[in-house]
């Protein structure tokens, strides 16, 4: 399997001093997000505040969903004073899934990657 983990940089400040436009702003996001990763066979399988873990057959799908997910955002307009910026980890490795979820080295190296990325 291939994962993919997100997060969006800053977004405790944005929430704190945008509170409403960081509302609107993270709906887009999810929705930009979860059909990139549909769009290529992911599926979601975490949420954690506003990041999210995503799992792939094939480690090409999660590329081509992570570059398309980048290129969305980038392009997309953000209500005022709201930049998102989203830092992403991916890696391949063998899981362990158990009730929709996975467990395994290869699952926590994505979550680690991601958080030392920059968008």
């Amino acid at each position: 399997m291939t994962f993919l983990f997100t997060d969006i940089e800053g977004s405790t400040r944005l929430w704190e001093e945008r509170d409403e436009q960081m509302n609107l702003a993270l709906a887009r996001h999810d929705e930009i997000l979860r059909g990139r990763i549909a769009a290529h066979g992911g599926v979601v399988f975490s949420t954690a505040g506003d990041g999210l873990g995503a799992a792939f057959a094939v480690v090409t799908d999660a590329l081509a969903s992570a570059i398309e997910i980048q290129r969305d955002l980038l392009a997309q307009r953000w209500p005022d004073g709201v930049r998102i910026a989203v830092r992403m980890g991916i890696n391949s490795g063998i899981s362990h899934e158990r009730d929709g979820d996975y467990f395994g080295s290869a699952v926590n190296r994505a979550a680690r990657l991601m958080s030392i990325a920059r968008p």
